[in-house]
């Protein structure tokens, strides 16, 4: 008998622990879905996999300064901080400095330039949005190259055709913000 209420109470023991195990389990997946969920969406705020498969110029911005007549038609990404912005009802084009691309291709080196290019869109890109300093990154179809003056010299713009432009948030949206919080309403 003793026996037997011995092994009665381990299986219930085993059993209470493994349906404990279990619900741990679950709960773990769970949070790890989330988490991946999360990981996807704030990873795929840039640049769509659409237009980044449809890039076929993979040299150096300074490759395309040089010769851009020569790579007329191609699918270039560039990133950089808007100079200017110039737009109609029917159609826009920003002045963009030039800067190096990062993660999810995001302009970084703030002042690490190779030049300047022109951005046309047959969208009204209104300035107010598009202002002087904010960083982009496009996806467009080079289409030509046109001088300007810049103070006393003339200077070759590579033209890009617009697929797709990310207009990045300014930087105080973009810093990470740790908050400590007690009681109600109180932060540190």
């Amino acid at each position: 008998m003793i026996r037997f209420l011995i092994d009665y109470s381990m299986r219930s023991i085993f059993s209470y622990l493994d349906g404990r195990l279990n619900m741990a389990i679950k709960q773990t997946k769970l949070i790890l879905g989330i988490c991946l969920v999360m990981l996807v969406v704030g990873c795929a705020t840039g640049i769509s996999q659409q237009s980044r498969s449809q890039v076929t110029f993979t040299g150096t911005f300074s490759e395309l300064l040089k010769t851009p007549d020569t790579n007329i038609d191609e699918v270039v990404i560039l990133g950089g901080k808007i100079l200017e912005t110039q737009a109609s009802q029917t159609s826009s084009e920003l002045t963009v400095l030039q800067l190096p691309l990062g993660s999810r291709s995001r302009p970084v080196n703030l002042d690490q330039s190779k030049g300047r290019f022109l951005v046309r869109s047959d969208q009204f890109l209104d300035p107010a949005i598009y202002q002087k300093g904010r960083l982009l990154t496009v996806v467009g179809i080079l289409k030509s190259s046109k001088v300007r003056a810049i103070g006393g010299f003339e200077y070759v713009y590579p033209l890009l055709e617009a697929i797709e432009i990310k207009l990045w948030p300014t930087e105080s949206r973009t810093k990470p913000s740790f908050r400590f919080g007690v009681g109600i309403g109180t932060t540190f």
